[in-house]
């Protein structure tokens, strides 16, 4: 049953009947993978809403393979990214911490800045696999800073093939300068092809050539599909420079469904390499997205969209699947962040390492343990925006605005609670208010990321 089935059963019912899956099986340790180290691939989709996937609710495509991959393995229903824009999240991935903690992490980069990118001094998620032994590689987009400061190869990455910022035409490969912006490590590259194409050919290259070295691997893969330019096969006659395209022309929601049909196939081209190469039994696959969707994505029951603190902005699809350890299916309640992936991950893979975490292990949670507690926090420049989620309480902050909205009666956020619970209205802003103290401010040169209109949750 998938999760647009709701207008039958209702959408926590659809939930329960997903997560009825049998709980036998589990391993009793996070430390026991059945088959030696774990292998990971992450894959991290490029502002994919919420309910994109027809399994999580998209009424008018189907996304069978990732579909496929969420029946067997396990579908979070309150997973969350660090961010509302792309960069810092990537940030608080790749760091397992709030990206706040970082100048490079402050809403988005600075183009050629030598401060606002990924130090290659800090300890990193590719970086202790690395050290542990493993083949690291990421092939898609980086957005954390660009050479000669920063880059993958400087940050625990040993191969790199992708895009080093924000975006680039699907055809011609050029940035919203018109400049190439196609790597291969540090040098500028030209393949002809669907970008997507060229991603997913290069990462069944790299798992060809790592079976064969027979090393564990760590491989994120990140494509940039579904951001801007909205371009899917076959548009390369349409395709103009992504200078026109930064101002949001273009695009359909014709144009969205082919582009997220072909991502959908091509995640699957790389599952059924895994396949080939009989690493699919000890491999955790991960598929999440960066933020929130924009104007073609499909976000209900939420409201908000990128660059919002609204759900739509922040809560994202996530699906693990690990079949050597998680042997238990279905969905998981569990609040998590995406800095909580760096701890999971080398807890499952059993690595100690060198890092200091804001995020948590969720392993437990994903072998069926009963949720924990979270308390996470968000801030924003663009728009002077604030939250914070504890429980089922969301504290919100849009300007001078704020709100007050129980999540667990009201995901679409309309219903402000702030007078009704004064209490807890009062708590959430003294968590916030603490919180904000352990941070650094944002720096005034900062770009604030800003979306072309002002939500207001207490308005349709």
């Amino acid at each position: 049953m998938t999760l647009r089935e709701m207008s039958v059963h209702g959408r926590r019912d659809a939930l329960k009947m997903l997560a009825a899956a049998p709980l036998c099986g589990l391993l009793s340790g996070a430390h026991q993978p059945a088959a030696g180290r774990p292998n990971v691939l992450f894959i991290l989709a490029d502002d994919l809403g919420f309910a994109d996937l027809s399994i999580y609710g998209r009424p008018d495509y189907e996304t069978p393979r990732l579909d496929r991959l969420a029946r067997e393995g396990v579908l979070l229903t309150n997973a969350y990214a660090n961010s509302c824009v792309c960069s810092p999240t990537r940030f608080a991935l790749i760091t397992g911490r709030y990206q706040y903690r970082f100048r490079g992490g402050a809403e988005e980069p600075l183009r050629g800045s030598t401060e606002f990118g990924l130090q290659p001094d800090v300890e990193t998620l590719p970086g202790q696999f690395l050290r542990a032994g493993y083949a690291t590689g990421l092939i898609g987009k980086w957005h954390l800073g660009l050479p000669p400061h920063f880059s993958p190869l400087r940050s625990g990455y040993q191969r790199f093939f992708g895009t080093l910022g924000g975006a680039i035409d699907y055809f011609t490969h050029k940035d919203d300068n018109g400049n190439e912006g196609l790597y291969d490590g540090e040098r500028l590259v030209e393949r002809n092809g669907y970008l997507t194409d060229l991603l997913v050919g290069e990462c069944k290259t790299w798992l060809r050539e790592y079976r064969r070295s027979g090393q564990p691997f760590f491989l994120s893969l990140h494509p940039t599909a579904p951001h801007w330019p909205w371009e899917a096969p076959g548009d390369e006659a349409l395709s103009r420079t992504l200078r026109q395209l930064v101002n949001f022309d273009g695009g359909s929601l014709r144009t969205y469904a082919r582009m997220m049909t072909h991502l959908d196939s091509a995640v699957g081209e790389v599952l059924d390499e895994l396949e080939r190469q009989g690493l699919a039994e000890n491999t955790i696959v991960v598929f999440t997205s960066d933020n929130g969707g924009e104007r073609f994505s499909h976000m209900w029951p939420l409201s908000g969209e990128k660059g919002d603190l609204l759900e739509g902005g922040i809560r994202v699809p996530a699906i693990v699947r690990w079949p050597a350890a998680i042997s238990a299916v279905g969905t998981r309640d569990q609040v998590a962040i995406t800095m909580d992936w760096a701890p999971t991950l080398l807890d499952a893979a059993g690595i100690e390492g060198r890092m200091e975490f804001d995020g948590r292990s969720i392993l437990a949670a994903l072998q069926g343990a009963a949720p924990g507690p979270r308390n996470l926090f968000w801030r924003m420049k663009g728009r002077s925006q604030a939250a914070v989620r504890s429980g089922h309480w969301k504290y919100l902050r849009i300007g001078e605005n704020e709100y007050l909205f129980d999540l667990a009666q009201d995901e679409r956020e309309r219903a402000n609670r702030a007078q009704a619970e004064l209490a807890t209205f009062a708590m959430l802003k003294a968590m916030y208010r603490a919180w904000e103290r352990t941070m650094p401010p944002i720096p005034e040169d900062a770009s604030a990321y800003t979306t072309s209109g002002a939500h207001d949750p207490t308005r349709n």
